[in-house]
Order: C-alpha cells, then sequence, then structure tokens
C-alpha cells in the first residue's frame, strides 16, 4: 500500500495501465486511509470509476492517410489548390520513405528528420524541395500535438542554403513583358506588381470585395489568406482601378462573382490557367523569366526602397511576423542621415518655440 501524510490527511498513489493516480482520501486515520486506496484499486480493475486505456501511438503513415490527408482536402476550399497540392506532394515523400513512415509518432526525433532529409538530398533534390517536404513533416508532427496524439513534437531543422523566389523584375523589363501579354494574363500581371498580392489571393478576388466609392480611388479586401493577418484592405493604384473597372463594365456590373472565373476545378483561374501565356509572354518579350510570385516580391522590393518601414510592409503584404519584412527594408547611410537630419530639426524647432516663449514672458 502506498499512503503519505499531507498535513493531517493521508493521500495515496500508485500506478494503474501505464498512469499514475493520485488522490486524497480526506482521512487522519491511516488504517481507514489503506482501505479506502484498496476499493479506489478494486473499482480501476473493475473499471468502475471509468477508467480508459490509452489509445495506441499510430504510426506516422497511418495518421496521414487517416487523419492529415482527410484535414488537407479541406483547405481546398479554405486557401487554393496549390497548398492542398504542396500538402499531397510532402506526404508522398514521407510515405516512400519507409524508415520514418513506419516509426510511431512518439518514436520520431531530431535524428530522424535528418535522416529524412539526407535520404531526399541523395535522391538529386535540391534544398529547397527538401525543405519543402521537411516543412510537411513539420507541420505534420503538429497537429499530433494539436489533436492529442501525442504530448509533444521533436524539432525539425530546416536545410541552409535555400534558394528565395527573390527576382526582382525591373520597370523597363516589366513593360517590355505587359506590351506582348494577352489578356488576362496582362491585367493579372500588372495587378500583382501595383498591389503585391499573392497570386492566389487575386485569382480568388470576388466582385462583392472590391469598392470602387471607398477612399481616393477605392480598395480592394483580401478575404482568403494563410493567416489572419492576410486578411487585409488594399488601396486601388490608378493602373489597378483602371482594370478593375474596364472589366467591370465589360461583364455587365455584376453585383457578386468571380472576378476571374474560369473552367476549372476551382471555378476562378489559377496557375494551370495561364501558364502557357506566361512562357509565351517571355519568349515574345526576352525578358529573364520570373514566377508571377516574383512580382510580388517586385512590388514589397520597391514599396520598401521608397522608404516604406516595416510594419507598414508587413500589413501590406499580409504577414503575421514582422520579421519577414527585414528581407526587404535594407536601409542606406544617406537615409540614416536623412533621419537623423529630420529628428534634429524637429528638436531645433521646439526649443526656438521654447525660446520664443520666454521672450513673451
Amino acid at each position: 500500500m502506498s499512503i503519505f501524510k499531507r498535513g493531517r490527511t493521508y493521500w495515496f498513489h500508485f500506478w494503474f495501465d501505464g498512469e499514475h493516480v493520485q488522490r486524497s482520501t480526506k482521512q487522519g486515520n491511516p488504517r481507514v486511509a489503506r482501505q479506502i486506496e484498496a476499493a479506489h484499486r478494486t473499482a480501476l480493475a473493475k473499471g468502475e470509476l471509468g477508467f480508459r486505456q490509452k489509445k495506441p501511438i499510430p504510426t506516422l503513415a497511418d495518421f496521414c492517410r487517416d487523419r492529415v490527408e482527410i484535414w488537407s482536402q479541406s483547405l481546398f476550399e479554405q486557401t487554393s489548390v496549390n497548398t492542398w497540392r504542396w500538402y499531397r506532394a510532402g506526404l508522398r515523400s514521407i510515405y516512400d520513405y519507409h524508415t520514418l513512415a513506419r516509426l510511431k509518432l512518439d518514436q520520431i526525433t531530431g535524428e530522424s528528420a535528418a535522416d529524412f532529409a539526407a535520404h531526399r538530398q541523395l535522391q538529386g533534390l535540391q534544398v529547397a524541395s527538401v525543405n519543402a517536404s521537411l516543412r510537411v513533416l513539420r507541420r505534420v508532427l503538429k497537429l499530433a500535438v494539436e489533436w492529442g496524439v501525442v504530448p509533444s513534437a521533436p524539432k525539425v531543422k530546416l536545410l541552409r542554403g535555400e534558394r528565395r523566389r527573390e527576382r526582382v523584375v525591373t520597370l523597363e523589363e516589366e513593360a517590355k513583358y505587359l506590351a506582348v501579354a494577352p489578356e488576362p494574363l496582362a491585367s493579372i500581371s500588372s495587378i500583382l506588381a501595383d498591389t503585391g498580392m499573392r497570386p492566389d489571393e487575386l485569382y480568388r478576388l470576388r466582385w462583392e470585395n472590391i469598392v470602387f466609392a471607398n477612399g481616393r480611388r477605392g480598395m480592394l479586401l483580401v478575404t482568403h489568406g494563410k493567416t489572419a493577418a492576410a486578411r487585409r484592405a488594399l488601396p486601388l493604384t490608378p493602373r489597378v482601378r483602371r482594370i478593375l473597372e474596364g472589366r467591370y463594365e465589360a461583364v455587365g456590373r455584376p453585383l457578386e462573382g468571380l472576378v476571374w472565373p474560369a473552367p476549372t476545378k476551382s471555378g476562378h483561374a489559377d496557375h494551370s490557367t495561364i501558364k502557357k501565356q506566361h512562357i509565351r509572354a517571355l519568349k515574345l518579350s526576352g525578358v529573364r523569366p520570373f514566377v508571377l510570385y516574383s512580382l510580388r516580391h517586385t512590388f514589397l522590393t520597391r514599396l520598401a526602397e521608397n522608404g516604406c518601414d516595416a510594419w507598414t510592409l508587413a500589413r501590406i503584404a499580409g504577414w503575421s511576423d514582422i520579421s519577414i519584412s527585414k528581407r526587404y527594408v535594407h536601409p542606406s547611410d544617406d537615409s540614416v542621415l536623412a533621419a537623423l537630419a529630420r529628428l534634429s530639426q524637429q528638436e531645433i524647432g521646439v526649443v526656438g518655440q521654447e525660446t520664443a516663449e520666454l521672450k513673451l514672458i
């Protein structure tokens, strides 16, 4: 019997089916306390206290097939088909590496993830592709913790040396590209270059989320995104307003509906809709190849170079973490000196005003 005294009352504790059981007997008599402990043990053995056995921990492959795949299907409605495809590719890479897939979730360690990364590299994949698989693995393990399957998840470290999509399109390249780009590619590219929206956000844009009468030139609302920060309002530039107004008039001034409808599974335009147009426009214009997402990076880079601070940049871009802005905001020596000069002028103005007030007194 395992009883102990805490204050004036006796407690008991023991292990039952892998779980620690500890209770107060609310008694000061050790003999009665032992009787209560024995009765509690008997009730647990009979199942009278509703003691449930622990569910077995599934393997990584079983957890992905039975739960994560179903969850990822719902993302198609919430975010975009590209997000769903990203998860699908990552899950397939996990299934292919049997050494990792057959491990139970509580057996996976940081070393297991590192072995998985080494295996992917031996297949000849680039660092970005390997990190994509590692990000899916990390998300799967976090979901296992969120859903109460395992108490904790190991730390999954990404590989260094990943190339980011940091191609900045110059104004000259943009003009050449738009000069030969057909519709709807020309309109989509122009809006991306003027708003910094993610391509998927623009593809899902609806007429009810565009307000022409609000602000100086109107604004559009981004209602779907990866995080809450992605839901934001963006003002219309003259070019964006001209494009959207022209399309609005051309389709009969609709009150609702998709701005870029297309015969796809989602009902709106996507990467596959304008892929051929994009490749042909690059060839005809002679511009160095870039992906449409580069136009978002181009817009944010231009914004940062024109003095936009990191907090405003994060809000416009729809980032939940301001640290991402550091990749764009790089103050030069001249801008630092100019900022200090403005601060000095403000302080001189305050001192001068105080001096004038003293003279009046």
